[in-house]
């Protein structure tokens, strides 16, 4: 089946299309990334220009209505999803669950918690986030044991790393404000998501217009040891929606960066 592996820039409508490569191809190519990963990320990567990016970027906007009947492609879903794992965050700790909902009736459940907006049901894919309600010696070990296995490090390898981190997000002051952290990282996902969608050619809106507790309701969070902290609409803008062609409003660079 035909995969999306990259994205040129569409000049006349701005919209980012599709780049198609046969199943052959991608065999072929899936065998170059095995056989020099690094030199091929890199020059993957750098055949997007600056000007396609920003092009990606100037595209997307908080879409209000989206075309029910358009789905997003599950090799497009995948990479995305993908995207959200690959996320950052501080000591490689990912205090977060992605919750993708599915279930039609759960959505329609979550609906009247997101202030009736219509994204939550009508678009193809619908993202929580929720974040750790505390850190916990636990979830430090998970890590460390992760990173032991992956990088074939020996046991003791990361037992000051180990405490670094205790000390600082179990034990240490931010450990009292733990969710407050949690949710902070839970946000560098999101902007991840919304940036690697645009570049995809996928439509998104972020949405904080919604009851996060009872969204833990509906979603049987409580006691979990996560809590809803924001959620992401994902799919294909309707043609009916009247935002899509406003001009995006932003402030001057130079207002906005500073030089020091």
């Amino acid at each position: 089946m035909p995969l999306q592996q990259w994205l040129a820039s569409d000049k006349k409508s701005k919209r980012p299309r599709k780049i198609i490569l046969d199943a052959e191809t991608f065999d072929f190519v899936r065998l170059c990334v095995n056989f020099n990963a690094n030199k091929f990320c890199f020059e993957l990567v750098n055949s997007m220009t600056n000007q396609q990016l920003l092009e990606a970027l100037n595209w997307r906007y908080a879409t209000k209505v989206f075309d029910a009947a358009k789905k997003i492609p599950a090799d497009i879903w995948q990479t995305l999803e993908r995207a959200l794992v690959l996320t950052p965050t501080s000591y490689g700790l990912q205090p977060y669950n992605f919750l993708v909902i599915n279930n039609p009736v759960k959505r329609a459940e979550l609906l009247p918690h997101s202030w009736n907006q219509r994204q939550v049901v009508d678009a193809s894919h619908f993202v929580v986030f929720t974040a750790r309600t505390k850190m916990t010696e636990t979830d430090v070990d998970k890590l460390i044991r992760r990173t032991l296995d992956v990088r074939k490090l020996p046991a003791t390898a990361l037992d000051a790393y180990r405490g670094m981190i205790l000390g600082d997000v179990v034990n240490g002051p931010r450990g009292k404000t733990a969710h407050e952290w949690a949710t902070r990282q839970t946000y560098i996902a999101l902007g991840n998501l919304m940036t690697c969608a645009a570049v995809l050619g996928v439509d998104t809106c972020p949405m904080e217009g919604l009851v996060p507790t009872e969204y833990d309701k509906v979603l049987n969070l409580n006691g979990s040891g996560y809590a809803t902290v924001v959620a992401c609409a994902l799919g294909y803008r309707s043609t009916g929606d009247k935002y899509a062609n406003l001009a995006k409003v932003r402030f001057e660079t130079k207002e906005l960066v500073q030089q020091i």
